[in-house]
């Protein structure tokens, strides 16, 4: 594939390094993600460290389009796999997305991630988690199956910022979390971090600071999502009552233009933004048009003459 000569990891318009052109070039081809759900809670779910879960989490526990836990692994895959095939034909990685999935007895873990592998034309497996629910013996095994088959695990940071981690009933530091990181990362593990931008209380340069950190520690990939305000949320409340705005189109652009600049060039960047269901969105309604969403950030970062990792410094502090 050519490459575009604004950026190395592209081989289109893109001026950051997608997840699409990474696992094309590792693959050689179109890799779908299988959304699951383990069955699993959280411990700021269950009252282990909390009660009633992020308050922007819906009841899915930010699985809303995973399978139906009530069904086995193996049915869930057939029927996540038969929707997306109505839009796309590849391979798959099997992601157990809805809550804290690691957040079980190790037995528990293997018998639903082996079922998942198991799978046909499964090439990888993404497991969504908190930095505070790894074990040592959960992480030896993670370890295990990186050798065996694509593995990320994807962190919930959200925030670095304690207070703004407070406000949201996150539970765990972000000491925590790097405590967690560093325990999958000296085992050679895929990490992807999760950030979301526009958090009640926190600022443009807060968001910047969170990106800026989180590149410091070279993740394997990124996620950086828009917050959704959820029908049925505490944070629905909040924002029902007013007492936190939403971003604009214009600046969360802007500040994920912002953050693609801090990133290493290396990091893939999963997403730059989110889906919400249209039937619980409250808001930002301009999200609904992710493409829309996808296009602004390609102009102004064409607009800029910038790319990712522009101003990416291992020692910016």
């Amino acid at each position: 594939m050519k490459k575009t000569a604004e950026f190395e990891f592209s081989s289109d318009n893109k001026r950051y390094h997608t997840q699409n052109y990474y696992l094309r070039e590792r693959f050689g081809g179109k890799i779908i993600k299988i959304s699951l759900n383990g069955g699993f809670t959280c411990p700021n779910i269950d009252g282990t460290k909390g009660v009633g879960g992020c308050t922007y989490c819906s009841s899915e526990g930010s699985g809303d389009f995973a399978g139906n836990p009530i069904l086995s692994i193996p049915q869930q895959f057939c029927e996540v796999r038969e929707k997306m095939n109505t839009k796309w034909q590849g391979r798959y990685i099997a992601y157990f997305q809805a809550n804290t999935n690691t957040y079980a007895p190790l037995s528990r873990l293997r018998e639903l991630y082996e079922s998942a592998l198991a799978q046909e034309d499964v090439v990888g497996l993404a497991i969504a988690t908190r930095a505070d629910c790894i074990s040592d013996e959960v992480a030896d095994y993670l370890a295990e199956l990186s050798q065996r088959t694509y593995l990320t695990v994807e962190l919930g940071l959200q925030t670095t910022h304690d207070e703004i981690g407070e406000k949201i009933n996150r539970c765990h530091s972000y000491a925590d979390f790097l405590s967690g990181y560093e325990k999958l990362q000296k085992r050679g593990i895929n990490i992807c971090v999760h950030l979301i931008n526009g958090l009640p209380g926190e600022t443009a340069d807060m968001m910047l600071e969170n990106a800026v950190r989180v590149g410091k520690l070279r993740p394997h990939s990124v996620k950086l999502h828009l917050l959704h305000i959820i029908r049925g949320t505490v944070m629905a409340e909040q924002y029902e009552r007013g007492e936190f705005p939403l971003l604009t189109l214009t600046e969360y652009v802007d500040i994920i233009c912002n953050q693609l600049e801090v990133l290493p060039p290396e990091t893939i960047i999963q997403r730059v933004t989110g889906d919400g269901k249209k039937e619980d969105l409250i808001g930002p309604l301009w999200s609904l048009k992710k493409f829309v969403v996808m296009n602004e950030i390609d102009k102004e970062m064409v607009r800029r003459d910038s790319y990712q990792g522009i101003r990416f410094s291992s020692d910016t502090q």
